[in-house]
């Protein structure tokens, strides 16, 4: 394995939640329609990142790219999007993770090479991009942004081999750590896993032939495209109007590590993730958390969106009512992903609002998905009281969040993680909740149906490769 750098950041804990995974998308679309269809995907993972959007077309001849700092609306005028044609796209939403947010480091990345353009979108984090870029350098490289998926994308070009479907393969060898990707040359698109499957990629069909690829099969649903299979951990796809051209570049690692946080919080209810509904797992999990954290209450209420499915399981097995007691401004965005933190601050406070009459008066349990700094639950807690609850129980439908992750997901530091050095009821304590619980790892994994093959090391410390002290995101800045 490449030696990793080591690094230390020192500094006061932050409050909050985890920022989640980015996403990617991929097409080769026989209509000439793949603009249209990675603008529409991009909007169906949106929720993966807010920080930067872009797309990369291939006309036959060569590739163009459009990104932007913010969402992916502003990528292209209405009319632009309706006239713009090509079989051949990529697409990326994103948040940071190595590298800060910045427009130099927007994917997908373009490199002009001495096989023709290539572009690369990446969602994920390589725990050794240090030694790698190091590599690079020292190797006479330049680089242009502090993105380890720039790394990526250099590393493909310099890779030997007769095609790109080689050149991947080959550069995979040397990437340690979480990456579904996807790329474009000028008469392909291909699609790559990491070896331990940490983040998902689903490939779909076509009603016209062609195929689509992307973080969630929510996405393909919504350009009519029927999931057929996901792109299995260490595996090279090339996508095709026919047929799929598929090769095992990496033997699967055993046992393999995908990211539970995926059926927690990360993913679309409507998605699949390891052949499972996310939104009947939820659903699970509210009952695991039911018999393990049964309160006397009058209500369950939910912390919108991801928790209304776990929310009802608990409903459904406790018995207690479910109420929609907090109101959600879609508009403000998910919190966990603002790159500063006085803007999650600010939006934590503009986020939700109380229905005072479903309130007032009432025992609530309140179901979130995860408590990762804390800013987001002692903030609803506030509200819930002001509102006039008379109590209020929290439960959450994870175990402590007590190790930082490294594969893509931003908590960087264990003194961002409240968990790690307070117990249940000293963080209980700080948020001000009468009780609280969180969701056993036996509980959580009995829902989701699986004793092994996915990565909880930021419950456990245990990660699925090793890994340095402390990453930090904005390293190479």
């Amino acid at each position: 394995m490449p030696e990793i750098n080591r690094h230390r950041l020192s500094g006061p804990m932050i409050s909050g939640k985890s920022r989640e995974a980015c996403g990617i998308f991929g097409i080769d679309s026989p209509r000439e329609e793949a603009v249209q269809f990675t603008y529409y995907g991009l909007h169906a993972v949106q929720h993966r990142g807010q920080e930067s959007a872009g797309i990369a077309v291939s006309d036959g001849t060569s590739i163009n790219v459009e990104k932007r700092m913010g969402l992916v609306d502003g990528l292209f005028s209405d009319s632009a999007i309706n006239t713009l044609t090509a079989k051949l796209a990529i697409g990326h939403t994103r948040y940071s993770t190595t590298g800060g947010s910045s427009l130099q480091n927007a994917q997908p990345f373009l490199l002009e090479t001495r096989y023709g353009p290539v572009a690369l979108a990446h969602n994920g984090n390589l725990v050794n991009a240090d030694a790698l870029r190091e590599k690079l350098l020292t190797n006479g490289m330049g680089l242009t942004s502090s993105s380890d998926s720039e790394v990526m994308v250099l590393m493909l070009a310099g890779a030997p081999g007769d095609t790109w479907l080689d050149r991947l393969a080959h550069a995979m060898q040397d990437w340690v750590g979480a990456y579904s990707l996807v790329v474009l040359t000028v008469d392909g698109v291909f699609a790559a896993r990491d070896p331990w499957g940490l983040r998902p990629l689903t490939v779909g069909l076509l009603p016209e032939g062609g195929h689509a690829v992307c973080s969630e099969t929510s996405a393909l649903d919504i350009i009519g495209c029927k999931a057929v299979r996901e792109v299995h951990p260490g595996e090279v796809v090339a996508l095709h109007d026919a047929a799929l051209i598929v090769r095992q570049a990496i033997a699967p690692s055993r046992p393999l590590a995908l990211c539970t946080f995926e059926h927690i919080y990360f993913s679309r209810p409507d998605s699949v993730w390891d052949d499972q509904v996310v939104y009947q797992v939820r659903r699970r999990i509210g009952r695991e958390l039911a018999l393990e954290g049964d309160v006397e209450a009058d209500l369950v209420v939910p912390v919108p969106d991801s928790s209304i499915p776990a929310a009802l399981g608990y409903a459904e097995r406790s018995g207690i009512p479910f109420q929609m007691a907090l109101v959600k401004d879609s508009y403000v965005g998910r919190t966990f992903i603002r790159p500063e933190q006085d803007m999650r601050e600010r939006s934590v406070y503009m986020k939700f609002n109380p229905i005072r009459s479903v309130l007032d008066g009432k025992r609530v349990v309140l179901v979130d998905d995860s408590i990762v700094r804390g800013t987001t639950a002692r903030r609803l807690v506030n509200t819930l009281r002001d509102a006039g609850a008379d109590e209020v129980h929290m439960r959450i439908t994870c175990p402590p969040i007590t190790h930082p992750c490294f594969m893509g997901v931003d908590m960087p530091t264990r003194q961002e993680l409240v968990a790690s050095s307070n117990s249940v009821s000293e963080i209980s304590d700080m948020l001000g909740t009468d009780s609280l619980h969180f969701l056993s790892l036996e509980g959580m994994m009995r829902a989701i149906g699986s004793e092994s093959g996915y990565c909880n090391a930021c419950f456990t410390g245990k990660y699925p490769f090793e890994v340095a002290e402390v990453l930090v995101k904005e390293r190479f800045g």
